[in-house]
């Protein structure tokens, strides 16, 4: 899929267009609409990096941007990993703090004329991020936040994934699966033997996640294939299609082309 206007290749995680060729791109729709990924730096067991959840966010985003003419902003790399503070190499920002940096983001958009704003959220614990879309859009202001549940689902179901949103919570087959796809070169060794289970998390909020696991895995890792990470990728872009249609209706002929 090839979108009109696509965004210049990235390097590394940060999108590498110049001034200009967002300009041109602008041009090209009636609404601008910017995609900003937002992850985490959190322990994802002893094989997944810490910068997981960023990763799959940039991911995400990269896939959108290539399908789509969206404006792709650098990822938002330190979430809330509160649940996480038990291990080594985790780091946070509070709630208050990543709502105000999102919206601080979303109000420079709109003073530069990108009217519109897609949240790639890659971290669970980041709950914040619905109440940032849910005030802006109260307040007339476009927003949207990207994967929904839903989305997750749809891909799950496309890609094959074994494991249920349930039991897939950290580290399982999903994450694994992105990651073999997108990022082979940083696993570690141990991913094929570190399935955990532990459906029942009614006390998550309360314990962290070292109440129900000792390796940071809750999930089955053992699972994954990077085949499925490359369905799983598909899926979210087709979903797009939606809310691309949703924030910018005028230009949704255009956004993705077969």
């Amino acid at each position: 899929m090839t979108g009109s206007g696509a965004y210049t290749a990235a390097y590394g995680w940060v999108p590498a267009d110049t001034t200009e060729e967002v300009r041109a791109r602008a041009a090209g729709v009636s609404t601008q609409v910017a995609v900003l990924p937002v992850g985490s730096f959190e322990q994802h067991g002893p094989y997944l990096p810490l910068a997981t959840d960023t990763l799959v966010a940039c991911a995400v985003a990269r896939e959108i941007a290539a399908a789509y003419p969206v404006h792709l902003l650098p990822p938002v790399t330190i979430g809330c990993s509160h649940e996480h503070a038990d291990w080594p190499g985790t780091v946070s920002v509070s709630a208050v703090t990543l709502h105000a940096v999102v919206s601080d983001i979303a109000a420079s958009l709109r003073r530069s004329g990108v009217e519109a704003l897609v949240v790639v959220n890659g971290h669970g614990g980041n709950y914040v991020l619905g109440n940032v879309v849910q005030e802006a859009s109260a307040r007339g202001e476009r927003m949207a936040l990207f994967p929904a549940a839903e989305d997750w689902e749809a891909a799950r179901q496309r890609a094959g994934v074994t494991s249920s949103l349930l039991t897939d919570m950290h580290a399982g087959e999903i994450e694994t699966s992105l990651l073999l796809h997108t990022h082979p070169e940083l696993l570690r060794p141990g991913y094929e033997t570190s399935d955990f289970i532990a459906d029942d998390r009614r006390h998550l909020l309360t314990l962290g996640m070292s109440g129900y696991t000792d390796s940071g895995v809750i999930g089955r890792p053992s699972l994954a294939s990077a085949e499925k990470g490359k369905a799983m990728l598909a899926s979210f872009v087709e979903s797009f299609g939606a809310y691309f249609s949703l924030l910018a209706p005028g230009d949704s002929d255009g956004s993705a082309d077969e």
